[in-house]
């Protein structure tokens, strides 16, 4: 039987199949004995650790809220209930009420029929590398401690999730800049988590907005991650509805897609680049860092020398971009798969600042969407995956390694190769037993031309 999938990123699994009511209740179990156990700083006044749990709008989550608020009850946790709210609320909430961590209770971009666990901390981010590892560890062995404490009676609900979340993404811009546009707006949220807070987020910048399938029901409308070839039908409803722009959103609304006024997808590399670009034309002096993974297109590195900004890539993973973030004192960062990051409203990929700060560069630059993407760096990214054991991983990196010898070679995360223009990432999957292929190129000739130079190499292994 296959198992559920326990990494530095949580837990996740196909409900009932993999992630079972024991493996949910051991996960929570180890989280306990690594997170609140050892880490007693965050309690309330009687001394009890508050935990907060919510989750996204699939099917499953409200039976595996009622799972993970009863194991942490058991423990003698107080559990604020979030409801259905959307990931980076979590981060805003956790340190809003000043709990010892929280569970988001959300498969992000994957079917209906998976579920899981994410975990904060109790500064409102997910869990560093070294926390997770352990956390981990505790689950995959025999024993989890389970605390003597006697259980707490204790499980509020929280009733408003949103305003804090909503203030704090709004002080990141110019509102009144953004009101007098009256932007149009189509928000395709595909019944996740996202609905509520961009409609309020919408109306507080002054937009006529479209709602599309915004009730948290976890019916999607279309396969929920947010890529060109799953956004066909909304793209031609922008168009359609002569909006100005299309924001389309993952699940639990931590990543954030691009369409413009034509109806074309500009992507989620775009979200990323387009928010850099307006920090850097708002600070061109600052020479503060940004800050985006190794898979993660050129684009915000082109931006960023252009003012002297120093730039840094991590490994690939939230947790991997908040370290670096947080170590070099970064001004902002995010991830290419649409998550931007900024450190004012917390250390969490946010669709909803990049909503606002899309609108904001918009605003401030008077051009639409379109214009934009076009006068951004130019590159072509293509994405591919190869089956492979996982233990044939290292020759398969260093035959890559082999190919390009005058190159520079990053062996941060996989191998990265770069060449002046262009590079290559080629690393091995958490979630399954293949290697995936990144490749970017001034020219979709360049870019192919790497792409198939590593699958022909990884074919004669």
């Amino acid at each position: 039987m296959a198992k559920a999938i326990v990494s530095i990123s949580g837990l996740r699994g196909i409900v009932w199949s993999e992630l079972t009511p024991e493996v949910l209740t051991k996960y929570v179990g180890a989280v306990v004995s690594e997170l609140i156990d050892k880490h007693r700083q965050s309690r309330t006044e009687s001394g009890v650790p508050r935990v907060i749990v919510g989750r996204d709008g699939r099917r499953s989550g409200e039976v595996i809220l009622g799972i993970v608020s009863e194991v942490l009850g058991a423990s003698g946790c107080e559990v604020l209930n979030a409801g259905i709210v959307p990931t980076p609320t979590i981060g805003v909430l956790v340190r809003q009420y000043g709990a010892v961590c929280a569970f988001q209770i959300t498969a992000s971009h994957n079917p209906a029929e998976y579920n899981g666990l994410k975990v904060f901390d109790s500064s409102g981010r997910v869990l560093n590398h070294e926390l997770a590892s352990r956390i981990i560890k505790t689950f995959d062995g025999d024993f989890v401690y389970w605390t003597d404490r006697p259980a707490s009676p204790f499980k509020l609900k929280i009733i408003d999730t949103a305003s804090n979340h909503l203030h704090a993404v709004l002080s990141t811009v110019n509102v009144e800049r953004i009101r007098k546009k009256r932007f149009r707006v189509l928000l395709d949220s595909n019944s996740g988590a996202g609905g509520h807070l961009g409609e309020k987020l919408l109306e507080s910048l002054g937009c006529s907005t479209i709602p599309i399938d915004s009730f948290p029901n976890g019916n999607f409308a279309h396969k929920p991650e947010p890529i060109a070839e799953n956004l066909g039908a909304v793209a031609s409803q922008v168009a359609e509805h002569t909006c100005d722009i299309g924001f389309c959103q993952d699940p639990d609304a931590d990543r954030l897609a691009l369409i413009d006024e034509r109806g074309r997808y500009v992507g989620e590399e775009c979200t990323l680049a387009l928010c850099v670009k307006r920090i850097l034309l708002l600070h061109p002096t600052s020479r503060r860092p940004i800050v985006t993974n190794c898979a993660t297109s050129r684009k915000s590195q082109i931006l960023a020398s252009k003012t002297d900004s120093p730039f840094h890539r991590s490994s690939v993973g939230e947790a991997n971009v908040v370290d670096c973030m947080i170590a070099v004192g970064a001004i902002f960062g995010g991830e290419g798969n649409g998550g931007p990051i900024d450190p004012r409203v917390g250390y969490v990929r946010d669709s909803f600042v990049g909503m606002a700060q899309v609108l904001d560069l918009m605003a401030l630059t008077n051009l639409p969407l379109s214009s934009l993407c076009d006068r951004l760096p130019s590159y072509v990214m293509i994405k591919s995956k190869f089956s492979l054991n996982p233990s044939k991983l290292k020759d398969a990196l260093s035959t890559v390694a082999d190919l390009y010898p005058t190159a520079i070679h990053d062996w941060q995360d996989g191998l990265r190769i770069v060449w002046n223009d262009s590079w290559l990432l080629i690393r091995g999957s958490n979630t399954e037993p293949v290697v995936r292929i990144i490749t970017e190129a001034p020219c979709q000739k360049r870019a192919d031309e790497l792409c198939r130079g590593v699958l022909v190499a990884l074919q004669a292994l």
